[in-house]
């Protein structure tokens, strides 16, 4: 693939944009040589501006979701696609969130662009553990962790009832959750079916992926060690 097309892909900007780029100079080699547009060179090998490219299809990257965001891309307001970088929205596949978290949800969100990983991930038969931390405006009865695990509880509106979940107790109004599953609402629903409302919600962990000390609004590539972590 011709380097100019490499980085119109990439998001860099159109191929008009990329073109001015080359001849700016902004585009050489990890020697610092300056590269042409119909120039084919590996794309590790590669500098914009002297920094390595973004990865190829098959970008995988982890984002601190704050609350007040929406995952979407046209809603508006601010959308979680504000927090990376812009090029980011302009790649060619498309990058897009794995699954949805609410906008008053935070936490652990991942971006791909491969959507056969994507599927792997959200697959029911993959069943990926999600992992919630939960603040509740009432106390836990006690009978909570039971009621989850015992795949037999029914959410308003469903016919099917939902697989068994993990209730850990943090303390009086504070609890950690694990899914299987990912239904619309869930964690939230499972509370109300138990009597309870949800105040705080933050997504911790993905399978064995956890945050590692991401703060609200970083952001971070992942390596296939990481990804392999989510499986």
């Amino acid at each position: 693939m011709k380097l100019v097309r490499l980085l119109a892909n990439l998001g860099y900007g159109s191929r008009k944009q990329v073109a001015a780029m080359f001849r700016e100079g902004l585009v050489t080699d990890a020697a610092g040589e300056v590269l042409y547009a119909d120039d084919r060179v590996e794309h590790g090998d590669v500098r914009f501006e002297g920094e390595p490219l973004d990865p190829p299809q098959g970008l995988l990257l982890m984002l601190n979701k704050p609350t007040g965001y929406t995952c979407s891309r046209k809603d508006v307001g601010r959308l979680v696609y504000d927090l990376l970088p812009p090029r980011f929205s302009l790649r060619n596949p498309v990058l897009s969130t794995v699954g949805r978290l609410d906008r008053d949800t935070s936490g652990l969100l991942l971006f791909t662009d491969d959507g056969q990983l994507l599927h792997r991930i959200i697959s029911p038969k993959a069943s990926v553990a999600k992992v919630y931390e939960a603040t509740l405006a009432s106390d836990l009865r006690g009978d909570e962790a039971a009621l989850f695990a015992s795949g037999t509880l029914l959410l308003e509106g469903e016919t099917d009832p939902l697989e068994p979940a993990r209730l850990d107790v943090l303390g009086p109004r504070h609890a950690r959750l694990t899914l299987t599953e990912g239904r619309y609402h869930q964690v939230r629903r499972m509370f109300a079916a138990a009597g309870n409302h949800v105040e705080t919600l933050q997504r911790v962990a993905l399978g064995g992926l956890t945050l590692d000390g991401l703060a609200p609004g970083e952001w971070r590539l992942l390596t296939p060690d990481d990804t392999a972590r989510i499986f």
